[in-house]
């Protein structure tokens, strides 16, 4: 038998030693811990190496662009191969990588601004897509098998020693450096401005995770994703969402939940004021809150809706109105909006009653995916908040009220809505017999179609023509008529039969809006709390300062 001082000596400190050599090539070009603006790509060309798994913030909303911008325009002679890990493919430059041979492979969970581009790019093979991820999935990779070789972030402040002050916007920041400082990763970071350390506000994130930081060009990107302007919500959203009300949030008395990006969903916060208000609903349902800042929340938050709310990021314009609301936000000493993705996620996941958002397509057993052909725009979060986790063991009445199962097999379930028109702009189906992402995924060689939130989780169907309580149904052809009878003319509609509606309805798997006494001729604009961003302003008391392209007046 071999004894210990026989075996050939392994090494266990190999990425630490690089990491080490590294940070020697990157003296030559800052001071201490600070990159001068103008050397910066020196810096980059000196530690970042061909192949390596590149980190970049590409957040939902917050972008780190100086030093994208910065990477994007390095020799390719020097830096390519890299496997990059973006978040959120949202600017140019993550694009323009490829195209100059600096990057080869892609991880992702979201790419809605440059999603027709990409999907051209898969086309022709310059990029190669690992996998369109969840946030959480993505980022719980980059402490298993994705670990990253370099870590690219932004921030508010920092200081000479590297410690970070991330603001309302903290988002994905913390988890994202953590994957790199602590598997000798180099971080680095632009901030918008360097101070004294005497003048950051709180330090997010310590400087011994943090080797460079550089003060950027201009401040980071900040997309305003989730600002929708009241005067787009027309009388079909005003349906759906008075439909919603009744005949979800109303009938399973949903106390927490998380609402996807758009218009339906904004409605919905609009008429919580008004039509809730008129169905008593306030203080039974609606109270806590895992989401943005969304505005067109305000007019909820300020009539004595909502008690909590947890943010995965921040929203342009919204920090003075949520540093004014404590109580509501969760805000850090300095008085500003502390939020983290990757918690918020988790939160969306296991502590919400309710999930509901939209797709861009639905099929007839209520797979949806945002996916479709010529446009690769990825999941975000929406699968982790839509579907039903197994892990949850604490109970509330909306959960206990979809259970099933008996005796030890017993458990409850959370509700996951898919929330759609019957058809989108320009007369297109959102009900399909076949989704789209089937065929891009063999297209793209994808292993399995990118589906977004998969049909047996899916509990409800809300359309301008009604709700299916997919729920309830004993057999799949109970779900797939149910879906069908609320589907309109799509192809998915168009298979349902009077006769077998008629008996859904009577089984309480499928609702009209009669059925649920909802006035159809109520649904307009009227309803809304809000019908412009000017009216948002005056309910904040003029706390919300919306940017300046949501300007009208």
């Amino acid at each position: 038998m071999a004894t210990t001082s026989s075996r050939p000596q392994k090494r266990w400190d190999t990425r630490r030693t690089a990491k080490a050599e590294r940070l020697r090539a990157g003296a030559a070009h800052c001071d201490g811990k600070v990159v001068e603006r103008g050397r910066l790509k020196d810096l980059l060309q000196n530690v970042v190496r061909p192949g390596d798994r590149v980190a970049l913030e590409g957040d939902n909303q917050k972008q780190a662009d100086y030093l994208s911008r910065t990477l994007a325009d390095c020799d390719p002679e020097r830096i390519n191969k890299l496997h990059m890990l973006i978040s959120s493919v949202s600017r140019s430059e993550h694009l323009d990588l490829f195209e100059r041979g600096i990057a080869t492979k892609l991880d992702l969970a979201y790419a809605g601004p440059q999603s027709v581009r990409i999907a051209q790019l898969v086309d022709d093979g310059t990029v190669q897509i690992g996998a369109i991820h969840t946030y959480v999935e993505l980022y719980a990779r980059m402490f298993v098998d994705l670990a990253p070789d370099v870590v690219l972030l932004c921030a508010d402040k920092a200081d000479r020693d590297g410690n970070l002050y991330t603001g309302a916007n903290t988002e994905d920041t913390p988890t994202i450096a953590e994957a790199g400082a602590f598997h000798d990763g180099v971080v680095i970071v632009q901030a918008n401005e360097i101070v004294g350390s005497e003048e950051l506000p709180r330090v997010d994130i310590p400087g011994s995770w943090v080797d460079y930081v550089v003060a950027a060009d201009r401040p980071f990107f900040l997309e305003p994703l989730f600002t929708r302007d009241p005067r787009h919500i027309g009388d079909v959203e005003i349906l759906k969402a008075m439909i919603a009300i009744r005949g979800v949030y109303e009938r399973h008395e949903v106390v927490s939940l998380n609402h996807g990006i758009g218009f339906d969903t904004a409605a919905i916060e609009l008429l919580l004021p008004t039509y809730g208000e008129q169905l008593g609903l306030r203080g039974r349902i609606a109270k806590h809150w895992v989401l943005n800042p969304h505005p067109t929340m305000i007019p909820a938050i300020e009539s004595g809706w909502v008690e909590s709310i947890y943010s995965f990021g921040g929203e342009s314009g919204m920090n003075r109105y949520a540093a004014a609301r404590p109580d509501v936000f969760f805000n850090g000493a300095d008085g500003s909006l502390r939020s983290n993705r990757v918690l918020g996620q988790l939160a969306g996941q296991y502590a919400v009653d309710m999930f509901i958002g939209s797709s861009l397509q639905i099929d007839g057993d209520a797979n949806s995916s945002t996916v479709t052909d010529g446009r690769l725009s990825g999941f975000g979060g929406a699968p982790n908040m839509g579907h039903d986790p197994h892990g949850r063991r604490h109970s509330t009445p909306a959960w206990l009220e979809l259970a099933r199962g008996e005796g030890a097999s017993r458990r409850g379930r959370k509700l996951v809505v898919a929330l759609a028109p019957t058809f989108r702009a320009g007369g297109v189906p959102t009900f399909v017999e076949t989704l789209d992402a089937v065929y891009v995924g063999k297209q793209a060689g994808m292993p399995l179609p990118p589906v977004m939130i998969y049909g047996d989780d899916v509990s409800h169907v809300v359309t301008e023509e009604g709700v299916a309580y997919l729920y309830k149904a004993h057999s799949l052809a109970d779900r797939r008529d149910a879906l069908a009878a609320i589907a309109g003319v799509t192809p998915v509609g168009r298979r349902a039969e009077a006769r077998r509606t008629e008996a859904l309805r009577r089984d309480g798997l499928v609702a009209f809006p009669e059925d649920l006494e909802v006035e159809t001729r109520l649904a307009n604009r009227s309803l809304l709390a809000a019908r412009s961003i000017e009216d948002l302003v005056a309910w904040s008391g003029g706390l919300y300062e919306p940017p300046s392209q949501f300007r009208d007046w």
